[in-house]
């Protein structure tokens, strides 16, 4: 890479700890802090407990090797040696650049058999009571080598089966739009029979005739493929939103290169020539004789017509079953109770450049009690639901750790319980004095754990929070089951530990977060308030990120929200298409059997004739292609059954509500029709032929 002004790092600025605390900054960040302002360079500001000088500026379009995540600023790994020797550090990337002509799967075989020689020898030493299991996966590691064109995004893992999910709905949405074009132009061609019957008895020659009905067809997919660029230009970053958050934004650049511009070019073309030759071709093998005296066989195009409504009903009908189970999941896990209270609670992770002793943390919570709209205010390691967890080793009534699961911790202050309103169900909540690792407080899922279901109040539990010494705490409450890291899955065994037990080896912490519960409904009105708030109690102190507790549990279900208004989305577009074509349908048979109709309501048939025989054959498709699109969607669900929760394809609303959709969209396209072929005048008709 070439930096756009000043200078990159260098294996000089990498090599001896703390001694190059020099930054690159992204161009984005140029752009919107400076202004591009080219005197940027030698500026210095802090970041953590160093003051660092801006060298650079990268390269125009580079954000990082992070794809969707915006990386501001860059600084050497040196600045935080520390972190490279501590086996607790699982956020780098190794980025390796392979020689030309080197074998890629041999540099990779050589990497795992490196990986596995350094866990076998790391696991020597870890302690003795972990899960078997951990053990296996740990050992087992493979190493992958992936192409870094694209940058590294935890986001694919995420997002990329829901995107491939809802890249099939798209094109199940576009080959009924397709098969409407389709009976469009057949609809079209019949009722210019006599025109091209005309145009061939003056010696047109079929390949005129198919031209210019292919022109016609290119002509609709250019107007509709420049109103689908206009609607990308305004859905793409819409999309991008809806897996962002305001704490965690993701960016994502959306440009048409060369590799959209010719997908979407490719593709309008294989649609026109694909469902518009169809037609063409029908047109252009017009009899002359038989469509200048009226005698052409409508039957024929009548039954084509139909069989592409079934394929509208049956993909139309499968849009709708897998919308239908991706709403359900999203409402289910929505839903999902989360054993605490959201509501007006605001998450304050505060940082301070050295450790500071515990009391000054419980200072500032007393301070921020005395604030007037506050409601109460505690301290945790974290908040619920931010991603961080912690577990450790546990040994109690004669289980540990080693026959399941881990126990997971939290360090808390007193209050803590009452300010998530998590119910205290026997004991009492730590007290202010509970400073050293001798109480605890475990929840319902522990219980169940490790006591068979019974409260564990009064009991003792030896822990282990370094892996190598057994602590014996006093279980002093039992609280309620609340969601520690996510919405799926079983409420863990979870140990609650009070907040002034910190390491021997510290005096104290250097970042924690502040839980505040509000009196005001909305709690970011009075962020700016609390930020400023937490320094002036404590100097030392600095808040670095304000969310609520509730952005972080919908941050949980972000991408169950993606795929249900976006499959909400494609099944609303897929029912007006098919309700559209429908009717386009039966409107082209009533057209072509006005003489018969009138022919028949001057005999005397009744109206409920007509109606049946206007309907019948249309409607003996949509049962067919409902038939069909049920089918395939209870096929679909191994293939979607990942993303669902407590959602089967057999329930009875996911079976009933795209059946009962479609056939009330029918009716209503049927509507016209109908009402226009028991309308018919039979004297005007037999007049006019």
């Amino acid at each position: 890479m070439r930096p756009a002004l000043g200078r990159l790092f260098t294996e000089s600025d990498d090599v001896k700890p703390g001694a190059a605390p020099y930054a690159v900054i992204s161009y984005d960040y140029w752009s919107r802090r400076f202004g591009k302002d080219p005197r940027v360079l030698g500026r210095t500001f802090r970041f953590g407990n160093f003051i660092y000088q801006i060298v650079g500026v990268a390269p125009e379009g580079f954000i990082g090797t992070h794809t969707g995540w915006v990386t501001d600023i860059f600084v050497p790994t040196m600045m935080n040696a520390q972190a490279i020797d501590n086996p607790n550090w699982v956020w780098f990337s190794t980025w390796v650049r392979l020689r030309p002509y080197a074998n890629p799967e041999r540099v990779r075989e050589k990497l795992g058999a490196a990986l596995l020689a350094h866990h076998r020898k790391q696991i020597e030493q870890w302690p003795v009571g972990l899960p078997k299991r951990m053990a296996e996966q740990y050992v087992s590691a493979p190493v992958f080598l992936e192409p870094a064109a694209a940058g590294f995004s935890g986001l694919q893992k995420t997002y990329r089966r829901a995107l491939a999910i809802l890249g099939v709905l798209v094109a199940l949405v576009l080959l009924i739009a397709c098969a409407n074009v389709a009976n469009l132009m057949t609809a079209q061609a019949a009722a210019r029979a006599r025109e091209i019957a005309l145009r061939v008895s003056i010696g047109a020659g079929r390949a005129r005739l198919i031209q210019l009905v292919l022109v016609e067809s290119a002509l609709l997919a250019l107007i509709a493929s420049s109103l689908g660029v206009l609607f990308a230009w305004w859905a793409a970053p819409f999309m991008v939103g809806m897996i962002s958050s305001p704490s965690q934004p993701v960016r994502l650049i959306l440009g048409a290169d060369w590799r959209v511009t010719s997908f979407a070019i490719g593709l309008t073309f294989a649609v026109t020539l694909l469902f518009g030759l169809a037609p063409a071709l029908g047109a252009s093998a017009v009899k002359p004789v038989s469509a200048l005296k009226g005698g052409a066989d409508p039957h024929a195009k009548r039954r084509l017509m139909q069989a592409l409504v079934a394929v509208q009903v049956a993909f139309c009908f499968l849009v709708h079953f897998v919308a239908g189970l991706f709403v359900s999941s999203f409402e289910k896990l929505a839903n999902q109770p989360t054993g605490f209270s959201s509501e007006r609670v605001l998450t304050l992770e505060t940082v301070s450049k050295t450790e500071q002793p515990i009391e000054r943390w419980y200072q500032v919570v007393e301070h921020l009690r005395s604030l007037p709209a506050v409601e109460s205010a505690a301290i945790a390691t974290w908040a619920l639901m931010s991603g961080s967890g912690w577990n450790g080793l546990a040994w109690a009534n004669g289980h540990s750790s080693e026959e399941g699961t881990l126990p997971w911790f939290l360090r808390v202050s007193p209050l803590w319980f009452q300010t998530m309103k998590i119910p205290l169900l026997d004991g009492r909540d730590f007290r202010s004095d509970d400073r050293a690792l001798q109480v605890a407080i475990a929840n319902q899922a522990f219980a169940r754990r490790y006591f068979e279901g019974r409260s564990p109040v009064g009991r003792t539990l030896e822990i282990s929070l370094d892996g190598k010494s057994r602590t014996p705490v006093q279980i002093v409450g039992l609280a309620g089951d609340a969601r520690y890291l996510g919405m799926r899955g079983p409420i863990f065994p979870t140990v609650y530990v009070p907040f002034g037990n910190v390491n021997p080896e510290h005096t104290g912490t250097d970042r924690a977060t502040f839980l505040v519960r509000t009196k005001s409904p909305n709690p970011m009105a009075l962020a700016s308030i609390v930020r400023h708030e937490i320094p002036r109690a404590r100097p030392e102190f600095r808040v670095s990120n304000i969310r609520t507790q509730e952005e972080l549990v919908r941050a949980q279900t972000l991408r169950e929200r993606m795929l249900a208004m976006l499959s909400l989305f494609f099944a609303t577009v897929a029912l007006l298409l098919a309700g559209v074509g429908l009717y386009g349908v039966l409107d082209y048979a009533v057209v072509g059997r006005r003489r018969e109709f009138g022919i028949r309501i001057a005999l005397g048939a009744p109206h409920g004739d007509i109606i049946r025989r206007v309907t019948i054959e249309v409607f003996s498709m949509l049962l067919l292609g409902s038939a069909v699109g049920l089918a395939l969607g209870l096929g679909s669900e191994r293939y979607i059954s990942t993303l669902l929760y407590q959602v089967k394809a057999t329930d009875l609303p996911i079976l009933t509500v795209p059946a009962v959709t479609i056939l009330s969209a029918a009716l209503l396209a049927a509507l016209p029709p109908v009402l226009r072929a028991i309308r018919i005048d039979p004297s005007e008709m037999l007049r006019t032929d």
